[in-house]
């Protein structure tokens, strides 16, 4: 997975999808990790996992804190209680 991009945190939080292979988020103040399977995100609203396959940011404003990425999307989820300094893997997050 790549490294993580801070983004500020501007704005409200909208998540729009299209066609299942568009999808653009607001309101996201870094992206954790990312690669061509899954996103990890944290908006103004929590943190969020995309997965999907062939995923692939289009566009980033780090200015608004926008992102559009393409490909076929197949979960979307908002995260509970994801806590930084525990360090346990994501999959056992999701499947506590």
């Amino acid at each position: 997975m790549e490294s993580m991009m801070e983004l500020n945190s501007y704005g409200s939080h909208e998540i729009k999808v299209v066609d299942r292979s568009v999808i653009s988020l607001s309101g996201i103040s870094k992206i954790s990790s990312f690669d061509d399977q899954e996103f990890l995100m944290e908006s103004n609203m929590g943190v969020i996992i995309l997965k999907g396959e062939g995923l692939e940011i289009v566009k980033l404003d780090t200015h608004d804190g926008n992102v559009k990425i393409k490909g076929k999307l197949i979960s979307f989820a908002y995260i509970e209680n994801f806590k930084k300094s525990k360090e346990e893997s994501l999959l056992s997050k999701l499947f506590k």
